[in-house]
């Protein structure tokens, strides 16, 4: 059993990323994504793999691997809270040095590994963000990358499409808090080309998942 507390989201929020824990209690409003194969059950219902929920003042047994974000609904003033987080957090041009980013109120948490599960939190501050479409993870030359980005703070969307040209889209999904999206890379970690986009100014933790035999980027 292993309780681990990522600093990643403080002060803002509270992340921990669970592993082997037959019973964990949630108190108040928590943010839960279920990593592992395995499901997590709560109650009469089950979490599977890569989906995640809000629970509130509950037991889930099973959890195999999993984080959770505490603290997202305990904030009064939604507009003071972004403001602290972009006076706290670079944006992520400055981080990542992409050019699709240049300009583009997009900020960035540190980004923390463990094992091969890299966990980063993002405010997408501008409606819309226009992030840019991409499709490509250079970081991670083994086939089989995997990412899944959960909603926090705000509403978004996930949009996939044909070319790298929105007014090719075909499927958007919609975020809110406590909403992950369904994988969209296939076996092999191809992407089609995609991005994240505001409906409201946003947080939002991404998840990465190396395949064996790739090793975590220095951060």
């Amino acid at each position: 059993m292993t309780i681990t507390r990522l600093s990643i989201g403080d002060p803002f929020f509270q992340v921990t990323v669970l592993q082997d824990e037959p019973d964990y209690p949630i108190a108040g409003k928590t943010i839960v994504l279920n990593l592992a194969e395995d499901q997590i059950t709560v109650r009469e219902q089950s979490l599977g793999p890569l989906q995640s929920v809000i629970l509130k003042d509950s037991t889930m047994t099973g959890v195999t691997h999993a984080v959770i974000i505490e603290g997202f609904a305990e904030h009064g003033d939604e507009d003071t809270l972004l403001a602290d987080i972009r006076g706290t957090w670079p944006s992520a041009f400055e981080v990542r040095g992409e050019e699709r980013l240049r300009g583009v109120e997009h900020y960035m948490s540190p980004k923390v590994w463990i094992g091969q599960f890299g966990f980063t939190l993002y405010h997408s501050a501008s409606v819309p963000l226009n992030v840019g479409l991409h499709r490509e993870h250079a970081f991670c030359p083994v086939p089989g990358f995997r990412e899944v980005h959960t909603q926090i703070v705000g509403f978004g969307k996930m949009q996939q499409c044909r070319e790298r040209d929105v007014d090719t889209l075909y499927l958007e999904e919609p975020m809110a808090p406590g909403t992950t999206h369904r994988p969209m890379y296939d076996a092999e970690g191809n992407y089609p080309w995609h991005q994240f986009e505001t409906i409201t100014p946003s947080v939002f933790m991404a998840v990465e998942m190396l395949p064996d035999g790739a090793i975590p980027p220095e951060v």
